[in-house]
């Protein structure tokens, strides 16, 4: 059984920065496509960002080009997403996640202010 634990979130002005952590558990992390997603509320749950299993592909949901990066340490079962000048339209619940998903995490909470 996998577990899936995100963090970073928080409360950011528009035009900030947050940089979220997701760690894994299980050995499967490493030999597995991961992915962002986000789901707004009201709204349904949209990948924002995904990475190979090596790292060495990825690709961004059109919101998110040129502002996010997704990284992943295999080493220490850990994806992250740096996100930067963030506009309030990225308030959502962030969750992390394989490709096809698994399991949900509890997700972390990103509030940009206006």
């Amino acid at each position: 059984q996998v577990q899936l634990v995100e963090s970073g979130g928080g409360l950011v002005q528009a035009g900030g920065s947050l940089r979220l952590s997701c760690a894994a558990s299980g050995r499967a992390f490493s030999s597995a496509d991961m992915a962002w997603y986000r789901q707004a509320p009201g709204k349904g749950r949209d990948v924002v960002a995904r990475i190979s299993w090596r790292g060495g592909i990825t690709n961004y949901a059109d919101f998110a080009k040129g502002r996010f990066t997704i990284s992943r340490d295999n080493a220490k079962n850990m994806v992250y997403l740096q996100m930067n000048n963030l506009t309030p339209e990225a308030t959502s619940i962030y969750y992390c996640n394989f490709l096809p998903f698994r399991s949900w995490g509890q997700g972390t909470q990103v509030t940009v202010s206006s």
